[in-house]
């Protein structure tokens, strides 16, 4: 069944299984209950940007193109606020659009306590501040996403469950509701799924909410990330799962299935799992922070490269700048979608680094990274889209490479891999120290055109630290497919395929590939927090057999692994093509002493069997059980 997304003539599956089920979900109904007073408000009108407002080559500054918009403090609140409330009313529904854009703010405070500026950030948008610390920027008002209402024109069928790619960073929030209504008074929302990230936000003046209790319900969620941020009371409300790694919070409300902590100052304790199933990490193992774009004293802009981090807790500016090191601008190739990845290429192997303005990218042949320590930083969710079955991009096996920001789409042509790092016969030459990072990078097989990939990420290489990614093969789209010619045509084979030793993941979203989501075959593996969802689609069980086994496990350790660690995951099951098909098990791992799962979970979504949660250990996820986790505390037990 299709429905009709508000304003737009593209029919989007509505997203069914786990995005409408949520075992705390009562908790969200009586929050609701509890702060309306009103409902909620009017839509914004459009409006034209200012012509004060920076894009491209404004005034001197650099060339980031003409889906770059700069505000300077200086600007009328009215003017900002205008420009972003035509955005959100262009992208707040354009799930599958091409459109890409990136609002930037010098440092300096936007709004007062009687004119808040009230942002709300709509698909493929980046909202963040040009300081070299959060608290450089300061939004007097609020920064926000609600729920999308997908039925009756707008309406109807509220919530989070498709809020997917946007992006907030590097700005305080003073948060600020003047001339909201009672409901909306209550909380900065951010009602949000995969593929959305919150960094170095530092937020005052009220509460964070990770659910918008205030639109018309069923108001699931399915995030989510934050890092590096310091932070209020958080309500998680209907939030099925959540990572949030080196941050400081005042408060956390609740849990539904899998909230996991690392090296949060402030976090929940785990000892009630799983209820409430919290998994809290004190220090967080490996890290390294995002590149952020910040303007020094003269308006010059620069890129600091955050330096990885071991055995860390809490933000990264509490004492100053970030640690790591600051690259001018010039130091970069500043692409165009209407560059060649010939000429990408040509920068690339002269030593610059690159940062690709927001829009697509059509990638016929490799962008190739071969140079340690560069970085390719994409603004507005920039995307590559292979052509021809290229591989859009190729890192080679060289240290402390940094790719963040950047989306990665499957073409019409099967592709092999849509990014690789390193090579299966390559000499590993890497850095426990340096490590190649990849920050919110993520990946589409299908959704806003055919899409065909072997496998989606494949890491080769040793010492690689996964910072928050998105490997989705797409459930629903604008093809107008049925489940079976979906099947047939999205072909996605493996989403995350980790062959390297010593890699580390912290937020990996896996879902709905062909045979394994992801499979672990390094050494020294760990993965921090792990989503899953198995594909919605195969049309029998005879497509969905790994020979004489029933069905690919969500998360494989290879069969000769001695060492890996996972803490905090779920594998959910929702065969809505074909109710009657069984998964064997959820995780599938080596019996060996050093491989350890910490909390991990399987959940029915009311189609479809996972016999066991992991090596035939826990109770079957099946349809008497619906939006009931079957948790296995420890394996091997304790």
């Amino acid at each position: 069944m299709t429905t009709q997304t508000p304003d737009t003539g593209s029919p989007t599956r509505r997203r069914s299984g786990r995005r409408l089920i949520g075992r705390a979900f009562t908790f969200g109904l009586v929050l609701t209950t509890a702060v309306v007073t009103a409902g909620t408000t009017a839509a914004t009108a459009a409006a034209p940007a200012p012509a004060s407002a920076n894009h491209g080559n404004h005034g001197g500054a650099p060339d980031l193109g003409p889906n770059v918009t700069v505000f300077d403090p200086s600007m009328p609140v009215d003017q900002i606020q205008a420009t972003l409330d035509a955005a959100h009313s262009a992208q707040v529904d354009n799930e599958m659009g091409t459109e890409r854009h990136a609002y930037l703010f010098k440092p300096g405070t936007y709004g007062t306590a009687e004119h808040p500026l009230q942002i709300k950030v709509g698909y493929y948008t980046e909202i963040a501040g040009l300081g070299a610390s959060p608290t450089d920027v300061v939004i007097n008002g609020k920064v926000e996403v609600y729920n999308r209402c997908l039925e009756n024109n707008g309406t109807g069928n509220c919530l989070a469950l498709v809020n997917f790619w946007r992006t907030l960073s590097n700005l305080s929030i003073n948060i600020n509701a003047a001339g909201q209504d009672g409901c909306r008074q209550s909380a900065n929302f951010w009602a949000v799924s995969q593929a959305v990230s919150m960094r170095r936000l530092n937020v005052s003046g009220g509460t964070l909410s990770l659910m918008d209790y205030c639109t018309a319900g069923p108001q699931y969620a399915s995030g989510g990330f934050i890092a590096d941020s310091r932070l209020p009371s958080v309500t998680n409300g209907s939030q099925q799962q959540w990572l949030t790694r080196n941050t400081e919070v005042a408060g956390w409300s609740n849990a539904v299935w899998n909230q996991v902590f690392s090296g949060v100052v402030g976090a929940p304790d785990e000892s009630g799992f799983p209820n409430p199933p919290y998994t809290t990490l004190e220090n967080t193992p490996v890290s390294r922070e995002k590149p952020y774009l910040y303007a020094d004293a003269q308006g010059g802009l620069n890129v600091r490269v955050p330096a990885a981090r071991k055995n860390t807790r809490g933000v990264s500016w509490a004492n100053g700048m970030t640690p790591g090191r600051t690259l001018p601008l010039s130091d970069f190739y500043v692409a165009k979608p209407s560059d060649s990845v010939q000429a990408i290429n040509s920068q690339l192997a002269r030593g610059k680094n690159l940062l690709l303005t927001p829009g697509v990218y059509d990638i016929a042949r490799s962008i190739e990274v071969k140079r340690p320590d560069t970085v390719v930083l994409g603004l507005g969710h920039a995307t590559l889209t292979a052509v021809r079955g290229a591989v859009p991009l190729d890192v080679a096996d060289v240290p402390g490479v940094v790719v963040a920001g950047v989306t990665v789409d499957a073409g019409l042509q099967k592709s092999p891999a849509l990014l690789r790092v390193g090579g299966r016969h390559g000499g590993h030459r890497t850095s426990a120290d340096n490590p190649t990072t990849l920050s919110d990078v993520y990946f589409r097989v299908g959704g806003p055109h055919v899409g065909k990939t072997e496998t989606a990420l494949e890491v080769d290489s040793d010492n690689v630290l996964i910072d928050h990614t998105w490997v989705w093969r797409a459930d629903h789209g604008v093809e107008g497919f049925t489940d079976t010619q979906r099947w047939n045509t999205n072909i996605g084979r493996y989403g995350a395929v980790i062959n390297g030793d010593h890699v580390t993941a912290t937020g990996l979203f896996v879902e709905h590939f062909q045979r394994y989501n992801t499979v672990w075959n390094g050494e020294d593996g760990t993965t921090i927090l792990y989503q899953n969802e198995l594909p919605y689609d195969p049309p029998t069980q005879a497509d969905w057999m790994n020979g004489s086994v029933e069905g690919y496990a969500g998360y494989k350790v290879g069969d000769r692994v001695k060492r890996h660690n996972l803490y905090g995951a779920g594998v959910y099951v929702f065969n809505q093509n074909n109710p009657q098909i069984h998964t064997e098990n959820g995780f599938e791992v080596p019996q060996t002493p050093g491989v350890r799962l910490h909390h991990i979970m399987t959940v029915n979504l009311s189609a479809g069997t996972i016999d066991h949660v992991v090596n035939g250990v826990g109770d079957a996820a099946d349809t008497t059980k619906v939006g009931a986790p079957q948790y296995v505390t420890d394996y091997p037990a304790r």
